[in-house]
């Protein structure tokens, strides 16, 4: 049985996740406002549930994580990344940004995919991470084509913690190249690892791999006390070929 949280019933520690039937499941119920999901991230806690279900918290274990110097960038995707970065300098037909359409992003996420329905994100969800946008703790990476946003991610940052959310792409490698942008931008800002949440076979192919929760909640605790993140403006993974 987990515990159901009122509007002020703290998280229980993360020991006491389900660890059979749902594992990793903590508890049920609480709310969405900025300040309960600042307190989730900061204890390796997140929500995910489904459309009229109740509000469900997670610490799973083992965690899966990208770590930011393990990033795989194959041959077609570094092909990509320098035609991007070439346009940009030139026609200016592609272009990525960070955090210009954050809720757009969001949104586009939660659309139904060509190969199912939509995501998880609903329109608390929305609510809730936008808030933590205004206040400078979310943050998304967006690709632009000919004026549309036809890719992006957004996720979590705390002092040099990302926790990475979600990523849509309706262009080829549209995702990815946001993706590569983000790590490559977490990176060079000192940030070492990207929480996954969830273990998938896309996520393995781009880097990531399980670690156990004590070994992740032993770096978060470091890294969430690091200075936060200012100056959220992406830099180019490769270099272009003039």
């Amino acid at each position: 049985m987990i515990p159901w949280l009122g509007a002020h019933t703290p998280f229980p520690d993360v020991s006491e996740a389900l660890t059979t039937e749902a594992p990793g499941l903590l508890a049920a119920g609480g709310d969405l406002s900025p300040e309960r999901l600042l307190t989730a991230y900061r204890n390796g806690i997140f929500p995910w549930f489904s459309e009229g279900q109740p509000i469900l918290w997670w610490s799973t274990d083992p965690r899966m994580v990208l770590k930011t110097a393990d990033f795989k960038v194959s041959d077609s995707l570094k092909k990509t990344l320098k035609k991007v970065e070439k346009s940009g300098r030139t026609d200016g037909r592609w272009q990525v940004r960070f955090d210009s359409a954050f809720e757009q992003v969001m949104r586009a996420c939660a659309a139904p995919r060509r190969d199912g329905p939509g995501t998880w994100i609903s329109e608390d969800i929305v609510r809730g991470y936008t808030g933590l946008h205004a206040l400078g703790f979310a943050h998304s990476s967006e690709v632009w084509l000919d004026g549309e946003l036809v890719g992006g991610a957004y996720g979590v940052s705390i002092g040099q913690m990302f926790y990475g959310e979600s990523m849509f792409a309706r262009a080829t490698d549209a995702s990815k190249v946001a993706l590569a942008y983000l790590v490559h931008f977490l990176k060079l800002h000192g940030v070492q690892m990207v929480d996954c949440q969830q273990e998938t076979g896309h996520l393995a192919s781009l880097g990531a791999a399980p670690i156990p929760r004590a070994d992740f909640l032993a770096h978060l605790r470091q890294a969430i006390a690091k200075p936060r993140i200012r100056n959220w403006i992406p830099v180019p993974p490769f270099t272009a070929a003039a």
